[in-house]
């Protein structure tokens, strides 16, 4: 009968199989979509005078060779949520919704599905509905058991009340909340130290971590979108900071503008023993540390002086632990 797509490793019947398996995991209104060439959402305009989409897209980088290796992939569907919404609310949005592309050599469907339950619990945790996505086997491409993760969240803000830094000046506090762990960032790094350069195992067990070393890695990235909403509606927020790769001073500097800098208390920050842990084993400098990793922080508030204590009041009643970790400051570089 000649070749057909499955001989060549694609199974159209098998990735049909997989679509229907996340209908049945999805709320009614948003599996309506699922099948159809385009996603459709139903924007209330009316609630908005000037609106704005606010787009991001991201990956969870080599978490995922971790996932792969301790066969746990539910959690990294949460971080790729996490990573995408995260960022969105930075700007005052609130995440409307989010759509996943997974490239695989071959889909393992009962691997797949755990990383939909995450990214469909991720979605939850963000107040967001999984719109759509897309599943790909590219044999040839990425080798057997290899897949790639990649999401996309759009939200809204009112322009007028859009967050973007331009208001921050000399003398304004930073405040910080605290990661779950790692985040999705300097992986490479931690994978480096621990494994190739200390020798530890997946499973090692090491005093003050949470769980095994793998289990500790695997933490999924905290959702920041309904602290941060709150937070904006309740306290003076000049800027909002993700805290991803290029760490605490990489990531609110972005949003300083020309002639300002950053005085970080780094004494202040209290990293989680993960942290201390990856130092160690790779010797790390404490440079490199404070511009590889959160050290703990996940997402920055910049506000002035006199909202200072409002902002950590409203955090503290949300339970919340923030930090005074420094304060922007003028410069003539």
């Amino acid at each position: 009968m000649g070749l057909s797509y499955k001989d060549s490793g694609v199974d159209i019947e098998k990735g049909e199989r997989f679509v229907d398996l996340i209908k049945g995991k999805l709320k009614r209104g948003e599996k309506e979509n699922i099948g159809l060439f385009g996603a459709l959402f139903e924007l209330d305009w009316k609630s908005y005078k000037n609106p704005v989409l606010v787009s991001s897209t991201d990956g969870v980088g080599t978490k995922l060779l971790l996932a792969k290796a301790a066969k746990n992939y539910r959690s990294i569907g949460i971080d790729l949520v996490a990573m995408c919404v995260n960022d969105v609310v930075t700007l005052g949005a609130k995440p409307l919704f989010f759509l996943d592309y997974l490239a695989c050599g071959n889909l393992d469907v009962k691997y797949g599905s755990e990383v939909i339950d995450g990214i469909i619990e991720g979605c939850r945790r963000a107040g967001c509905s999984l719109l759509g996505g897309e599943t790909a086997e590219m044999p040839g491409v990425y080798a057997q058991g290899d897949y790639e993760l990649a999401g996309f969240s759009v939200g809204i803000a009112e322009k007028s009340e859009i967050i973007d830094g331009k208001k921050i000046c000399g003398g304004d506090m930073l405040v910080g909340i605290r990661s779950s762990g790692i985040h999705s960032n300097g992986l490479s790094l931690a994978r480096h130290a621990l494994f190739k350069e200390k020798g530890y195992t997946l499973h090692e067990r090491i005093p003050r971590l949470r769980g095994t070393l793998v289990e500790e890695l695997l933490i999924p990235t905290r959702v920041y979108a309904d602290i941060a909403l709150s937070t904006i509606g309740n306290a003076p927020v000049k800027g909002i900071a993700h805290i991803t790769g290029g760490g605490i001073a990489g990531n609110v500097r972005r949003l300083l503008p020309h002639g300002l800098d950053l005085r970080i208390r780094w004494d202040a920050l209290e990293p989680v023993p993960i942290f201390e842990t990856i130092q160690r084993a790779g010797s790390i400098s404490e440079k490199e540390m404070r511009k590889t990793f959160n050290l703990g922080i996940g997402m920055v508030f910049v506000t002035d002086k006199n909202g200072q204590e409002t902002l950590c009041e409203h955090l503290r009643n949300r339970g919340e632990d923030p930090l005074l970790i420094g304060e922007v400051v003028e410069t003539s570089r």
